[in-house]
């Protein structure tokens, strides 16, 4: 029993020492990055940018859709949210890799702006350290508004402007809601989804986009079915 004991503590003081050194090394990769270059400086070089677009400019429809497939407890949390970091650890500990992160849209607007995409966990802490620093300076909307100006949609396209005029030669602000729903789901995974591909994944992606949509009380199943056979 003496002995049963002995190795419980000393693998619990084993994990405290690891997870101490990732939480200290993710701290001191963050200092590092805003100390290269700071928030504001960051987000005013985005916002200067030609092809940045308000959030009064895009559609309500995209808006949802990103909320509702990428964080739909975005207006709750802190910029961390612990219930998705909890069922990405138990993912993760299944699958014996660092599968699935748990972001939130401003850890991800984070990560964009100043990380590698590089699976990580030091890079992971560095990301939720820089979000709760994001969340004390702008409001949820100028998160939102930043982070989809800042996302990658493939085939060269960065931002909801670029990937609107390229995609489908509209402005964002005439975009259907067809099109605000599979544009939404493609920074998941650009390489996979972009639409250049015309390989089916990208639909797919629409309706897991479309679903949860319905599941988050967005839209209506019938108003799904109308907006995925448009």
């Amino acid at each position: 029993m003496k002995i049963i004991k002995y190795v419980l503590v000393s693998f619990i003081v084993v994990v405290l020492i690891i997870v101490s050194y990732i939480v200290i090394k993710g701290n001191t990769m963050y200092q590092q990055a805003i100390k290269d270059k700071s928030i504001e400086k960051v987000v005013n070089e985005l916002r200067e940018s030609s092809d940045y677009t308000r959030l009064n400019e895009i559609p309500k429809t995209y808006r949802d859709a990103v909320i509702a497939v990428e964080d739909h407890r975005f207006y709750n949390h802190g910029g961390v949210d612990p219930i998705s970091i909890g069922r990405a650890i138990i993912v993760d500990i299944k699958e014996m890799s660092l599968v699935e992160g748990g972001s939130t849209l401003t850890q991800q607007l984070c990560k964009n702006l100043y990380f590698t995409q590089e699976k990580r966990f030091d890079r992971k802490i560095a990301e939720m350290f820089m979000a709760w620093d994001f969340e004390k300076k702008y409001n949820k909307d100028e998160i939102l508004e930043l982070y989809i100006n800042n996302s990658y949609f493939g085939s060269g396209y960065y931002g909801i402007k670029q990937a609107s005029n390229g995609y489908f030669n509209k402005e964002p602000k005439d975009l259907n809601e067809y099109e605000c729903t599979i544009l939404a789901g493609i920074p998941n995974a650009p390489s996979v989804y972009s639409l250049d591909n015309d390989n089916g994944l990208a639909r797919e992606r629409q309706k897991q986009v479309i679903d949860c949509m319905v599941e988050f009380n967005y839209i209506s199943e019938n108003e799904a079915n109308l907006i995925y056979n448009y």
